[in-house]
């Protein structure tokens, strides 16, 4: 491809998705159908912007598959992911086994050999990771219970696509069109090696990307940081993907599985925040280019020729994987409107097939002519996911989904003339709330949990339902002439909520809220809190005090360290807040915070060494200083 042809590439595929997208995410379509259908249109069997190239730019844009797998590794701890090996090893592999004994009987009854016959079951297993895992995201359904079991599934198939390319060439029918691999997962020096010395190669580069990425991936990334330079930072990121995608090739692997385990091992590494920021641009627009490449490699000439078999071939394989994962769903506890959604989101087939089918066809397993007639069959139903779930959300779920409870109305507000609302009666906000009318400070109690609502009143405690991010129950709960608002709901964004409406309605009002981290605390002060609460500060520096006092520190240095110490986190927490978005700046700063608090801390109690130096405690320090732990 010469550079005037590149150029025009681009600019006819970075088009199609500035024009598209925007319009299907304001129908209510997502941005997945939105590229499909640009690449449709670009498409030879559209406007023939793009021709047979299209094929070249979908290998180069399954790179954004992998830049995804490696940005959902960064948010998976390895604690979080062996807590999922029940659900990734059970349901992912009864996914795989049933789909494949179902739809392999099923091509047997269409007179094909039984080889093929399995052949097409396993590939036919597989699911889109791209299509899903974007279109959960986007609709924020990930992290619900059909999202996370719809992407352990996805991960065990990446991880059984390994052994698939094992027992294709098995069942070959006929002699193979050549002898060299067809998928670029299986062209590795390994192929030609044993089974036992493939399998060690194969696990040595798995445990070599762990090594790697706890041993020598954050040396590498501490000194870039020091040079405070952030294109390096980004370049650095993308070079361990790429590197980890190579490495997995060479040794036959997927690389998105590769790229997985790499941000698993990385997920918690200091810089994981910083490395997803880089790699999510790349990711986003990658993934862009393959569902407009999906679009466009969808051969309507084969499809139109046999209009009736690939109409027939598509439904089939949704209807099959359909029935399969809602089963699947129901056997294991899932209610009935997470089951639709697990088997809506799966019922397609994947990318890996494209790739399956075609090592197939070259290994005499499957004719040419099959192999092409499955390939269009999974690019229409790949097509029809983002139908499939819309459809689900607007006309399945609210007919036969498990029915939602009818709205509770916001309850009357009597006591409207306090000086203090409390948004939120949670293990914060209650306690703040008991303390504040111990001391005789009426607070008028606001909360959306109508069982926590309830429980007070039972309890004898004044609390009333509704949400403090509405402006009318803010005004009616009394915050035109109250003097305090504290925020203590549930959520970073429902926390950002009540403090933009309140600054924005009641200016006069002042407004304390709690935040649970340290960078969450930013993200609180930038929508207009007045004061701020680190939820585990308080705690954490009283088990510090008693660190010091159970170590033998007198009283009176354990309580003035961690005055001290609070004093000046405080003040350099809110200075940090101006550099905050600055990446290389804010770990600068802060490193050289921490030490210099450091250096403070053992000035101000240089000459206090001795654990025995307890002359000054009074025995009302001492008993503050080892309270018993309240209940």
């Amino acid at each position: 491809m010469g550079e005037r042809d590149f150029f025009y590439q681009a600019f006819v595929y970075l088009t199609a998705a500035v024009v598209s997208v925007p319009i299907a995410r304001r129908l209510g379509l997502g941005s997945v159908l939105g590229y499909l259908v640009a690449g449709v249109a670009i498409g030879p069997f559209g406007l023939g912007l793009v021709g047979t190239e299209g094929q070249d730019v979908l290998h180069f844009a399954e790179f954004g598959v992998v830049m995804m797998l490696f940005v959902i590794g960064l948010e998976l701890q390895p604690a979080m992911l062996w807590q999922m090996r029940g659900a990734l090893l059970g349901v992912g592999g009864l996914q795989v086994a049933a789909t494949a004994l179902v739809l392999g009987f099923a091509a047997v009854a269409l007179g094909i050999e039984w080889r093929a016959a399995v052949a097409i079951g396993l590939i036919l297993s597989l699911s889109s990771t791209a299509i899903v895992l974007q279109s959960l995201t986007e609709k924020g359904l990930l992290r619900t219970e059909a999202g996370e079991r719809s992407f352990a599934v996805l991960l065990f198939q990446d991880i059984a696509v390994i052994p698939m390319l094992a027992v294709l060439p098995l069942l070959a029918i006929s002699s193979p069109t050549s002898v060299a691999l067809a998928s670029e997962h299986a062209g590795s020096f390994v192929a030609q090696l044993p089974a036992w010395e493939r399998a060690l190669v194969t696990t040595g580069a798995v445990a070599a990307i762990a090594v790697a990425g706890q041993f020598l991936v954050r040396p590498l990334f501490r000194f870039i940081a020091r040079s405070g330079v952030r294109e390096v930072f980004t370049a650095a990121a993308l070079l361990i993907v790429i590197a980890i995608a190579l490495a997995m090739r060479s040794v036959g692997l997927s690389p998105a599985l590769g790229t997985f385990l790499g941000g698993v091992v990385l997920a918690n590494s200091e810089y994981r925040h910083q490395l997803e920021s880089d790699v999510e641009p790349f990711k986003g627009l990658l993934l862009g280019l393959f569902f407009i490449a999906v679009g466009a490699s969808i051969d309507f000439a084969l499809a139109g020729a046999h209009a009736g078999a690939v109409t027939a071939l598509v439904l089939g394989l949704v209807a099959a994987k359909f029935a399969v994962l809602f089963a699947l769903g129901r056997s294991t506890r899932m209610s009935p409107d997470q089951g639709l959604l697990f088997a809506f989101a799966l019922a397609q087939g994947g990318e890996f097939c494209f790739v399956l089918f075609s090592f197939a066809a070259q290994n005499g397993v499957l004719d040419g002519a099959t192999a092409n007639l499955l390939v269009a069959t999974v690019a229409l139903s790949m097509a029809a996911t983002p139908f499939l779930l819309l459809a689900n959300e607007r006309l399945i779920q609210p007919r036969f989904g498990c029915p939602e409870a009818p709205e509770r109305q916001p309850d009357v507000i009597r006591d409207d003339q306090n000086a203090v609302i409390l948004a939120g009666f949670g293990a914060f906000g209650s306690v703040v709330g008991r303390f504040l009318r111990a001391n005789g400070i009426r607070t008028t109690v606001l909360d959306l949990d109508t069982d926590q609502v309830d429980l007070m009143r039972r309890l004898g405690i004044e609390v009333y339902y509704g949400d403090a991010s509405r402006e009318d129950l803010l005004r009616s709960a009394g915050a035109a002439h109250a003097q305090l608002l504290i925020v203590s709901v549930g959520g970073l964004e429902n926390t950002q909520r009540v403090i933009r409406t309140a600054k924005e309605h009641f200016p006069n009002l002042r407004v304390f809220a709690r935040a649970h981290t340290r960078m969450e605390a930013y993200d609180v002060l930038e929508a207009g809190a007045d004061g701020v609460y680190r939820a585990s500060l308080d705690t954490s520096l009283r088990a510090g005090v008693d660190a010091m006092r159970a170590l033998g520190f007198p009283a009176h240095q354990s309580l003035r360290a961690a005055q001290y110490f609070r004093r000046y986190d405080e003040r350099e927490w809110r200075a940090l807040a101006d550099v905050r978005h600055d990446d290389s700046v804010f770990q600068t700063r802060a490193r050289e915070s921490v030490q210099h608090l450091e250096r403070l801390l053992a000035a101000e109690f240089h000459g206090i060494e001795r654990p025995d130096q307890s002359d000054w405690d009074s025995d009302a320090l001492r008993a503050s200083a080892t309270r018993p732990e309240e209940s």
